[in-house]
């Protein structure tokens, strides 16, 4: 039996198809399916949602099939929550089977563990719920408290808080790194295991001190330095102004010793003067004959 539904009886079709013992609760844009004897298929198109016990799901389209419509298929723009777990996802395409309570997410899959404070980052994500287990694939990117960590694959417990990586694993916790064939992580206590090729590097709170003594001891270097430029510049600044009074003095000893000069040389033109004169010596001179001759 095929069938379509208008939006306006929307409510009243899915009273009617969907009476089992779990209440599942719809809606979209528009709504199309078959109902048969073996299997039953509906889709909704257009901003649906829908509420399957403690699982909701918003997509662009979603589709419910399989005997008592067990099974669910969403796809593009997907979000989604998980209120018995509480864990919220976002991703593009998902599959959710009611009966065994697993989701597979899958394309750019973000999850969000409310509870313990982790987000994870994945192409694939397949969550049990009655594990609670996650089991994560490719480009796997898992962020908790300090821990940063990254692998090909990894298995996140969410109720024993234990995270095992494996495809070339690392885990970065603060300034410390470790690598390793594979590693097991205690979100809480911290705690790794490592196991092949183990290789990594880590920071100690010496090594820190040591970075802080030497920061200081090149602080008051520079203040050393500053000072001794300092004291330069004053240095250089004393023997300019010496400088400047040593030619001041030469200058005024220059004057003086110019002044002396020039009175030297007025004295040599006088004593000059009078050493040129011979007229007026011989004129004396006969003078004093005439005078004496005149008095004989």
């Amino acid at each position: 039996m095929k069938y379509k539904i208008i939006p306006a009886v929307f409510l009243i079709a899915a009273a009617a198809i969907f009476a089992s013992a779990e209440k599942i609760t719809f809606s979209a844009d528009s709504m199309s399916g078959v109902s048969g004897k073996n299997s039953d298929r509906t889709m909704l198109t257009g901003n649906a949602n829908i509420k399957a016990d403690e699982m909701e799901i918003s997509a662009d389209t979603i589709e419910l099939y399989g005997s008592d419509f067990r099974f669910m298929k969403a796809s593009g723009n997907i979000k989604g929550t998980n209120s018995q777990s509480k864990l919220d996802f976002t991703c593009s395409s998902m599959t959710y089977d009611r009966i065994s309570k697993i989701a597979v997410l899958r394309n750019a899959v973000h999850l969000i563990d409310k509870e313990n404070n982790v987000t994870a980052d994945a192409e694939l994500i397949e969550y049990n719920q009655k594990t609670e287990v996650a089991v994560m694939q490719i480009n796997v990117y898992l962020v908790q408290d300090k821990n940063t960590c990254t692998a090909a694959h990894a298995v996140y417990n969410k109720k024993q808080q234990l995270l095992d990586m494996s495809g070339n694993p690392q885990v970065v916790q603060n300034q410390d790194v470790f690598r390793a064939q594979e590693i097991s992580l205690n979100l809480k206590t911290d705690e790794i295991t490592l196991d092949g090729h183990v290789r990594g590097s880590v920071t100690t709170k010496d090594s820190s001190k040591s970075g802080n003594t030497e920061s200081a001891a090149k602080k008051d270097d520079g203040k050393a330095e500053s000072k001794d430029s300092e004291g330069t510049k004053d240095s250089s600044s004393k023997e300019d102004q010496a400088g400047k009074a040593d030619d001041k003095s030469k200058k005024e000893t220059d004057k003086a010793d110019g002044k002396k000069d020039e009175e030297a040389s007025k004295d040599d033109k006088k004593e000059n003067n009078v050493k040129e004169d011979p007229k007026k010596d011989e004129y004396v001179k006969e003078k004093g004959k005439e005078e004496k001759d005149a008095k004989q």
